[in-house]
């Protein structure tokens, strides 16, 4: 089935009938898959005592998103294999994920410090890195598919690409205002950054790998490698590095963390430009369809 046809008729035969238009699948999906990012949330606090608990819970709770996601769409839209959670796709998508979303941190925390902004006082703990990727990784299956296996993907079908990309960025955005140490500036900085830039990996490739491996890698990098904190939630397991961010907010992030940063911003419009075009390319952005 080609991308066009999968957008256009994205509810089977074997779907719920009263699902089939995009608007009443969209609140219903996007407001299940909230509520197991929620669980996911409160499972993460209740077992991120020790890094073998905080791994376990985090494989665990990843895998039962992925269930619900698939469990949700089969019975919604009658798709039994979700084309963008393909099995076959997972490993190198993953893979890919991760190390561009290590690059595109490292490359930040190095324009951070080349400012006088990040500061090293020695060796964190390998407990705390293992904690934080036991911890990100139920949060970044969840996210992902929240905001773009539901919301960007549904709402694709009816406002097209563009207005599918600037409606779940915001949101994403709009999610981490309620964290301790959340600005304004920082729930746009992380639309804009993140928001877009998942949209646009997920637009090129339209498969939700590659996205969850990406927000795995620079979350998991963020704190579990830099010792920093993540979207303004606090100071979280830590991380390798014991370190710090100091200076104007604008070029460090302050209490936010780097993903506050203008740094952060350039550095990831870069990829969100690419797989854009890739996306344009491959005949993936798809128009506004009328009502």
């Amino acid at each position: 089935m080609s991308d066009q046809q999968a957008l256009t008729s994205p509810v089977a035969a074997d779907g719920a009938r009263w699902a089939r238009s995009a608007w009443v699948r969209l609140p219903v999906l996007f407001a299940l898959m909230l509520v197991v990012d929620s669980v996911i949330s409160a499972v993460n606090a209740a077992a991120d005592a020790t890094p073998l608990t905080a791994l376990i819970a985090g494989v665990v709770a990843g895998g039962l998103a992925l269930a619900a996601y698939a469990g949700l769409v089969r019975y919604l839209e009658g798709r039994r294999a979700p084309a963008e959670l393909a099995l076959g796709e997972a490993r190198q998508g993953l893979r890919r994920g991760a190390v561009l979303g290590l690059g595109l941190f490292s490359v930040t925390i190095a324009l951070v410090a080349m400012v006088g902004g990040y500061h090293v006082h020695g060796w964190g703990s390998i407990g705390g890195a293992l904690t934080t990727l036991g911890v990100m990784t139920g949060v970044s299956v969840a996210e992902e598919l929240a905001f773009r296996g539901a919301l960007f993907r549904v709402l694709e079908e009816k406002v097209g690409t563009w207005g599918a990309l600037a409606v779940s960025g915001l949101l994403f955005g709009a999610l981490h205002l309620v964290n301790k140490d959340a600005t304004i500036w920082g729930g746009l900085s992380i639309a804009i950054e993140a928001g877009l830039m998942f949209g646009a990996v997920y637009a090129a490739t339209r498969s939700l790998w590659l996205p969850i491996g990406l927000h795995l890698a620079w979350n998991t990098a963020e704190q579990g490698i830099f010792g920093t904190s993540v979207s303004g939630a606090g100071s979280g397991s830590g991380g390798l590095l014991d370190a710090s961010v100091s200076g104007p907010h604008a070029l460090t992030g302050g209490d936010f963390g780097p993903e506050a940063s203008v740094f952060a911003i350039l550095v990831c419009l870069v990829p969100t430009v690419l797989f854009l075009r890739a996306a344009k390319r491959r005949n993936r952005i798809h128009p506004r369809r009328p009502s």
